[in-house]
């Protein structure tokens, strides 16, 4: 077998070739790329191959063209002498949506001339996100029976494993959990192919292994790795996002929503006109920040254009918001929201979780974690206890349920620090998915006497409940009533508070 290095099989940037897949309509497109004089449009979300494709149809028709973006300031003057250019012969415009609005309309009226002249020594193909082809046929309105316009969808299932078995081969690897893999790629070649990279990686795999290796990691490791980078890479780019113009805790934080619905959808942008009528409780919120051109002026000001700009495209004609790294979707998909919202600066609580607590405990103190379970429940208070999810978890990846459920799905997570709580395999792994709810005060630790403090390297500075177990069955019961009272009340208290943040909002929109 040839030896293969990991960034010739999983390349984070660049055309891949070990794992390069056929795209669905990769003849179709093909066909007409090869055709003369027809010009074409393709368009589709970024990071599923749009750019790929053209390239390798190029190659396998031996078809020369010159290729500009949008992107690259010293293409822009070759772009705009287009029209005045007859030997240009085939020209590629990537990243058309970048281009300003008046240099769309030249290039509109151009393919307009190209096809009623059925010159067949000059053609112009189009690649660009969702409805760059409306957004030519909105410059020039007759130009929309004159061209082919392919818009392509997120990439099959089926593509995406196809492409991580070329890797497995290409590797000699098993990878055990490449359905879920290709399950959170969400059709995006470029995602796939990052999250098997960061799989081999922690695995050591950097090239062909000399022997057959199953790589076994679940895909919540492969995910927690993955955001641990691109949090670095992303974070501050969604803060700046979801701040506005102006941090405005009064308000009804219209972008931190816009940045929650981009990551509910599919095709990784947003039509914020169609938003106002499947969110009309933030209708308001959103025909300001169309209407008065708040969401332009963000992405335009100077001070956060060069942090913004590289991943977010809003065409006004439209009101489509889109987001053009596939990267940032994921991250966006994956972030614990209510710890988003705090680091953003909101106090308010605006995404709801399925429980409001979690309970993390070692085998060994479930007597009391169950008993705390009975208490909260009885006054109504809906508990995640794996017990009582035993139905749900049957037959599935433990590791895959719970992680979410611990990481974001609670509103906070109760933490019975005993002696044996670093020391058992599950409480790790809870441990790991909930780690970063200590800065977002969403965690509370029930520290127990018998237990050293120091299992988290900063738990000694964040406010804890204290439970004796040493300790008659009648004071362990006090102490367990009391700790759920003390729960109940901060539910109480963050409700208050989110009321008195209502109040506020009204207040300011009678001013």
């Amino acid at each position: 077998m040839r030896m293969a290095a990991i960034h010739d099989v999983f390349p984070l940037s660049g055309e891949p070739t070990l794992t390069y897949v056929e795209p669905d309509r990769y003849y179709e497109i093909a066909v007409s790329l090869n055709t003369p004089g027809r010009c074409m449009v393709i368009e589709g979300p970024s990071g599923i191959g749009k750019s790929t494709l053209i390239s390798r149809a190029l190659t396998d028709f031996n078809i020369k063209c010159t290729k500009y973006s949008a992107r690259n300031p010293l293409h822009i003057p070759f772009i705009l002498e287009l029209p005045n250019d007859v030997n240009t012969g085939a020209v590629i415009i990537d990243d058309f949506h970048r281009l300003p609005y008046e240099t769309r309309v030249k290039i509109s009226d151009l393919m307009k001339i190209l096809a009623d002249t059925q010159d067949p020594s000059r053609k112009i193909i189009i690649i660009g996100i969702n409805k760059a082809g409306q957004q030519l046929i909105n410059s020039s309105h007759d130009l929309g029976l004159r061209l082919d316009v392919f818009k392509l969808e997120s990439n099959s299932h089926e593509k995406i494993l196809e492409l991580l078995e070329l890797g497995e081969a290409a590797l000699d690897i098993e990878i055990e959990h490449k359905e879920d893999i290709a399950s959170k790629a969400e059709g995006s070649f470029q995602l796939a192919q990052l999250l098997a990279h960061k799989l081999c990686v922690k695995n050591k795999v950097i090239s062909t292994a000399p022997a057959t290796l199953k790589l076994t990691d679940s895909i919540s490791v492969i995910i927690e790795s993955v955001m641990t980078e691109l949090g670095r890479i992303f974070k501050d780019v969604a803060i700046t996002f979801a701040r506005g113009s102006k941090l405005r805790r009064e308000g009804r934080a219209p972008y931190l929503h816009i940045l929650k619905w981009l990551s509910l959808g599919d095709e990784w942008s947003i039509d914020l006109r169609e938003a106002q009528i499947r969110f009309p409780d933030h209708k308001q919120s959103i025909v300001q920040v169309l209407d008065k051109g708040y969401l332009q002026s963000l992405l335009n000001d100077p001070e956060k254009k060069d942090i913004l700009e590289p991943y977010f495209h809003f065409e006004p004609s439209t009101g489509i918001l889109s987001v053009e790294d596939p990267r940032l979707v994921f991250y966006l998909k994956n972030l614990v929201w209510r710890a988003f919202t705090r680091q953003v600066g909101y106090r308010t609580d605006y995404f709801k979780g399925r429980y409001d607590f979690a309970l993390s405990f070692a085998g060994s103190q479930r007597a009391h974690a169950h008993r705390i379970k009975e208490i909260l429940q009885e006054r109504e208070i809906p508990v995640f206890y794996d017990n009582d999810e035993q139905s749900r978890i049957i037959a599935r990846n433990i590791e895959d349920y719970l992680a979410p459920i611990y990481r974001s799905e609670a509103k906070y997570v109760v933490a019975f620090m005993s002696a044996d709580y670093p020391q058992r395999i599950w409480t790790k792994f809870e441990s790991d998915q909930f780690k970063e709810r200590f800065g977002a005060e969403t965690l509370i630790p029930i520290r127990y006497t018998t237990s050293s403090p120091g299992w988290f390297s900063d738990e000694q500075y964040y406010g804890s409940l204290p439970l004796d177990p040493d300790c008659s069955s009648e004071n362990l019961e006090r102490q367990l009533q009391e700790i759920c009272r003390v729960l109940a009340e901060r539910l109480i208290h963050d409700k208050q508070e989110s009321d008195e943040i209502v109040v506020n909002e009204a207040d300011a929109s009678t001013k």
